[in-house]
């Protein structure tokens, strides 16, 4: 799958001092027009592309088609293909290691417009997360405001920031 970006944050250099693991996830790119399928995520005021951690010994296409149907309730997906890998090394909020070398795997498909049943986790609902198919600009407007003035961003909204004008310049040319 072809690297779309690799970010290292500031707080966590020199990387070679500091222990790392490894976290594999996967992320869905699904369009209906001019929307896309993303998560709002109350707690940081962001939208980002649903998906989430790929379990040990699974696919990663599994991971994904399990994360976008619990986080979205989406039905009918079909036509699965690779989109870009999305590399990052972040600070580690857990005593057992410094850093977390995440690999996003971004993939485009097709789902039902209608969403169904959510099984969010707890945490995902505490953070009031929910599905919702929105136009692209918009959710990028949003996400750039945020990142400007927010004090509640997440860690990710840089990640799903590039990932969403990354899409609109090479998925949305025709819409």
């Amino acid at each position: 799958m072809r690297k779309l970006k690799t970010s290292i944050h500031p707080d966590i250099l020199p990387l070679e001092e500091k222990s790392q693991f490894t976290r594999i996830a996967a992320r869905a790119i699904a369009r209906q027009g001019s929307k896309v399928l993303l998560m709002y995520t109350e707690r940081y005021q962001d939208y980002s592309l649903p998906g989430g951690g790929v379990d040990a010994g699974e696919d990663i296409e599994t991971g994904l088609i399990r994360e976008l149907q619990e986080e979205t309730g989406a039905q009918g997906i079909k036509n699965v293909a690779p989109y870009g890998l999305y590399e990052e090394y972040r600070p580690w909020y857990k005593s057992d290691f410094d850093v977390v070398h995440m690999l996003s795997y971004c993939f485009t498909c097709e789902v039902d417009e209608k969403l169904g049943e959510v099984s969010l986790e707890d945490y995902e609902i505490k953070n009031g997360m929910r599905a919702e198919w929105v136009d692209l600009d918009s959710a990028i407007a949003h996400n750039m405001k945020t990142i400007e003035m927010s004090d509640k961003k997440g860690l990710s909204i840089e990640r799903e920031t590039f990932l969403l004008k990354h899409i609109q310049q090479h998925l949305c040319v025709d819409a």
